[in-house]
């Protein structure tokens, strides 16, 4: 199963990814753990400096914005194990 995980204080933008992700990911019909991540030291350990971001599996793949349902769909796609 896949490990994904939003980096963000809980910020309105923060939110709004953690639901496209969500959709995307039950829209891909993929099995995967969404967990939000708002704890500052944590966020930092990713090496990330601009929130939104997405991790999947360990690996940072987008910071600094809102991915669409549809960005988020092929993001998730191109990372997932399979």
């Amino acid at each position: 199963m896949d490990n994904v995980k939003i980096l963000g204080s809980g910020c309105k933008k923060c939110r709004a990814l953690e639901e496209n992700t969500k959709k995307a990911i039950e829209e891909l019909e993929i099995e995967a753990n969404v967990e939000h991540v708002t704890d500052m030291a944590k966020i930092v350990g990713y090496g990330v400096m601009s929130t939104p971001a997405l991790v999947i599996n360990d690996k940072v793949v987008s910071t600094g914005k809102v991915l669409k349902v549809e960005e988020a769909k092929e993001t998730i796609k191109k990372n997932i194990n399979k």
